[in-house]
């Protein structure tokens, strides 16, 4: 059983996102980038599946630019088997890449299809419900728990009343929530070995998907800075100030 493993390129978790001056975007340039923190979950529940003799082989695939590159070696150091490239200078909103990635799954063959549940970069929590649209086949969103079992999957997921368990027919798109696991460690024997497994390159046209904006960013601003909080010395001055904010 084969699984296709979405993995982006983000601005690192730790860096302080800052707005560009004429409020086009965020600054990129010269800032730390990594693995999608939700991608990392995802590729680490692949490995272990394959760990357990669930899967066979594990794809790694992303959308980007030549500096993505360094994001399939990681995934390829996680344990990915080997690595597809879209490659692609620019932004690509969800709804293309979810195009890149549907015409790609179609192309391996693979039984599931593991992303992050969103990215840290736009949060848009899309793309992985519309490969499952576009190819419609099952998804299980926020999953924390995954079991494979032969032609099916059963995945524990996080909803707003609790947990719900979801017992779904392969192939199909699951993505991953923040409980599911916590990444390894990447060894330096892994990260060595990652050099010498194959990147296959494609584009666009190869998978014959054409890159469509539909959406356009008229304007990115930082959010208003928090006010200074007031200090009390006693209840009766703590409950005063929340009446006269109206909060009692």
């Amino acid at each position: 059983m084969k699984a296709l493993v979405s993995v982006k390129r983000v601005v690192d978790y730790n860096v302080r996102v800052q707005v560009k001056s004429d409020g086009s975007g965020v600054i990129t340039e010269g800032v730390k980038h990594s693995m999608n923190p939700f991608d990392e979950i995802a590729m680490e529940e692949a490995v272990r599946l394959k760990e357990k003799g669930k899967l066979t082989e594990i794809v790694a695939i992303t959308i980007g630019g030549a500096k993505n590159e360094e994001t399939l070696r990681s995934a390829l150091a996680f344990g990915a088997d080997r690595a597809i490239h879209i490659k692609e200078e620019g932004d690509v909103q969800p709804l293309t890449a979810a195009r890149a990635f549907a015409a790609a799954l179609k192309k391996e063959g693979a039984q599931v299809f593991f992303a992050g549940k969103q990215a840290i970069d736009d949060d848009a929590n899309q793309t992985g419900q519309m490969v499952a649209a576009l190819l419609d086949i099952a998804q299980a969103t926020f999953a924390s728990k995954v079991e494979l079992d032969g032609g099916k999957a059963v995945v524990t997921r996080e909803v707003d009343a609790g947990l719900e368990t979801l017992e779904v027919d392969l192939p199909a798109v699951i993505t991953t929530d923040l409980r599911l696991n916590e990444p390894r460690y990447l060894k330096l024997p892994d990260i060595m070995k990652a050099k010498k497994k194959p990147i296959e390159t494609v584009t666009f046209a190869d998978l014959g998907v054409e890159k469509g904006a539909a959406l356009t960013i008229s304007k990115t601003s930082a959010p208003p800075k928090r006010s200074k909080g007031i200090m009390v010395k006693t209840v009766d001055e703590l409950v005063s100030a929340l009446k006269s904010k109206g909060l009692v």
